[in-house]
């Protein structure tokens, strides 16, 4: 018989996002301050350690693992623990999101090493929006991973887009356009107040309704049930089945009534929500005890039952959670 994980409110969950780096090549506008400080080295979860989380929490009953940052790819040795999450019996799927820039050399090796799905975070087509947004990034060499993403066969790819006015929201149908051209599907996504990065949410938040009254100005859109097991919610385009439209609104329409995840940040924070402070300390539990999984296992299952019903973000979007999005495991 198959563990299964419950919180307090008789959720199963079965989903951990898990952060192996709060380091990145990027400094997007939505997720970090300009001029970050990341952890010294000692406070990061060495590989054999976030190896011996994944099989424990596998084996408590989580069937979907998604490897995160920061950048993941940055990570020294990335693919051979991939390689090893993937192998765990039980573990029905190895994803993994990714903001592109390294996925020209790595996609190939990260497919065979058993990463399923790929997430590939794409917030504009214009080279200067693209560089004002990611503060450092080449758009160039994002498609380029992205084609060669889709070159290394991964069972799907989709894009995911944080929707900003001012910014990139003039930009959605041309998002929605490429997606169809390289039959891959694409998220649409709600700035999530996490962190102070240096100016206003509120003035720039675009809510998800918004968003699809402007694809749908130009697209026929057909409801669908599907779930990918996170929280976006799927419509697909009459013309165009091969592509999915996902939203996800942490703001306007939030998905905690279902949610099935916990998030582990690199430092080894167990996060029960993301938009709460509730967590639990894994990385001392595990360098107190290096060879008992009892304890972290009674700790976590203990935790569990304290899971927030909800998280309470806003759509005026100011900061709520004073934790950057680069330190919540995505």
């Amino acid at each position: 018989m198959n563990a299964v994980m419950q919180d307090g409110f008789g959720r199963q969950i079965d989903y951990l996002r898990m952060s192996v780096t709060d380091r990145c090549d990027f400094r997007c506008v939505y997720c970090m301050a300009k001029n970050m400080t990341f952890l010294p080295r000692q406070q990061v979860l060495t590989l054999e350690e976030l190896q011996r989380l994944a099989t424990l929490f596998v084996g408590l009953g989580v069937r979907k693992i998604r490897l995160t940052g920061g950048e993941p790819l940055i990570r020294p040795s990335i693919v051979g623990l991939c390689r090893n999450i993937a192998a765990l019996p039980g573990l029905r799927e190895l994803v993994m999101t990714s903001n592109g820039s390294q996925l020209g050399r790595l996609a190939r090796p990260l497919v065979d090493a058993g990463v399923k799905r790929m997430n590939i975070s794409l917030d504009s087509l214009d080279g200067q929006k693209f560089r004002a947004i990611t503060r450092i990034g080449d758009l160039d060499q994002v498609l380029n991973g992205i084609e060669a993403a889709r070159d290394a066969g991964f069972e799907r790819i989709k894009l995911n887009c944080v929707v900003m006015k001012g910014r990139n929201f003039d930009e959605v149908p041309a998002l929605v356009q490429y997606a169809i051209d390289q039959r891959i599907d694409i998220s649409f996504i709600e700035e999530m107040p996490l962190g102070d990065v240096g100016r206003s949410r509120g003035e720039s938040f675009c809510s998800s309704d918004e968003v699809r009254a402007l694809i749908a100005s130009q697209h026929r859109l057909l409801d669908s049930t599907e779930n990918s097991g996170g929280p976006a919610r799927y419509v697909r385009l009459e013309r165009h089945p091969e592509t999915r439209i996902g939203f996800i609104s942490p703001n306007s329409h939030n998905f905690c009534g279902s949610c099935n995840r916990v998030r582990m940040t690199v430092e080894g924070k167990l996060l029960l929500c993301l938009g709460q402070d509730d967590a639990l300390d894994l990385r001392g539990l595990l360098r107190r005890y290096p060879l008992d999984d009892q304890p972290v296992i009674n700790a976590v299952q203990k935790a569990l039952r304290g899971k927030p019903l909800r998280h309470d973000f806003s759509p005026e979007g100011e900061v709520q959670i004073v934790r950057f999005m680069n330190m919540s495991g995505g």
